[in-house]
């Protein structure tokens, strides 16, 4: 039952009884229930926004696992970054030089994986940063992975036929001199005897009596026996295997054909005079890459050290080419 209100009249100085009509009771539930409506979304608002549910909690703890563990492993990728570098300057700079390889270029090494959506999939959440990134290290590693699998493959291929290499690189005097006095020019600038001007001379000069021997200083495969009509006379190149090239000119007579193979110390011609040349003599020629380089230093085989050092100091003195 609900109570019956009185209010005070200040003129007839008595209790009036209030008359609430049902709309006035209709009006004082909305603004009762109103207010209370506003207060709750005002609840919600705040908790929605500033508390977390148990729910949410779990989730944002399962994140920062994820993190963690994303950091975690980008510090292992980094390490195995490390250790692949270091395999890496091992393979370029000591595996490859013990079997005169070439180091691979960087640009191989570091070539990348192709595609660029290739880590769309990835992108628009708030951890696509580091999840990229990830991936980015993880694909770099795996490139860099196989581009050094294949290297020590070829690497273990060249130690197989180490012995074969050894054989095959040039590393005697292509005729004897035991006295090293048979050397009338060396690797370098020097006076050319019919221009009278200073010319890079490529090889070494033996010089000896025509029909000397002549002796491969590695074993190949004879590319070019025969006359060379640009002052060499009659020559024989042979190609070593391995980069390597070595070329015989001025013969009076050469022994070997083209596509033969010889081994080292096979004769394969004669000293003579033929060509651009001054006295009978063979001009040596050793090439790696097709660049000429100092015979001087290949000739290990037949010479002690005191003799190599004799002979580096003989190179260094002025002197003219006989051709």
């Amino acid at each position: 039952m609900s109570k019956v209100k009185y209010r005070f009249n200040k003129h007839s100085l008595t209790f009036d009884k209030v008359q609430t009509t049902l709309k006035k009771r209709l009006l004082v539930f909305l603004s009762h229930v109103s207010t209370g409506v506003v207060f709750a979304a005002l609840i919600l608002v705040v908790v929605y926004n500033f508390v977390d549910s148990p729910k949410e909690k779990a989730q944002k703890r399962e994140l920062a696992q994820l993190q963690l563990q994303y950091d975690i492993l980008n510090d292992q990728l980094d390490k195995f970054t490390t250790i692949l570098v270091d395999l890496q300057e091992r393979d370029d700079n000591i595996y490859r030089v013990i079997f005169e390889s070439e180091p691979i270029p960087s640009t191989i090494r570091d070539a990348g994986i192709g595609g660029i959506d290739r880590y769309e999939k990835f992108m628009g959440y708030s951890n696509s940063e580091i999840i990229v990134e990830t991936y980015k290290k993880m694909d770099k590693i795996k490139g860099q992975l196989y581009v050094q699998s294949k290297s020590l493959d070829e690497v273990f291929s060249m130690a197989k036929n180490k012995e074969n290499m050894l054989a095959s690189i040039p590393a005697i005097q292509p005729v004897s001199n035991k006295d090293l006095k048979r050397i009338g020019s060396y690797f370098g600038t020097r006076m050319d005897p019919f221009y009278k001007v200073k010319k890079f001379h490529e090889g070494v000069d033996f010089t000896a009596p025509t029909g000397t021997e002549i002796y491969a200083a590695g074993n190949g495969v004879i590319t070019t026996a025969g006359r060379n009509f640009g002052g060499y006379g009659n020559q024989v190149v042979i190609d070593h295997d391995y980069s390597y090239t070595t070329l015989y000119a001025h013969m009076s007579k050469i022994l070997v054909k083209n596509g033969e193979k010889v081994k080292r110390g096979q004769v394969i011609g004669l000293v003579g005079n033929t060509g651009k040349s001054t006295a009978p003599h063979l001009h040596y020629e050793i090439r790696k890459n097709g660049n000429a380089v100092n015979p001087i230093y290949f000739f290990y085989n037949d010479i002690t050290p005191e003799q190599f050092e004799l002979m580096l100091e003989l190179s260094a003195n002025p002197s003219q080419s006989m051709d």
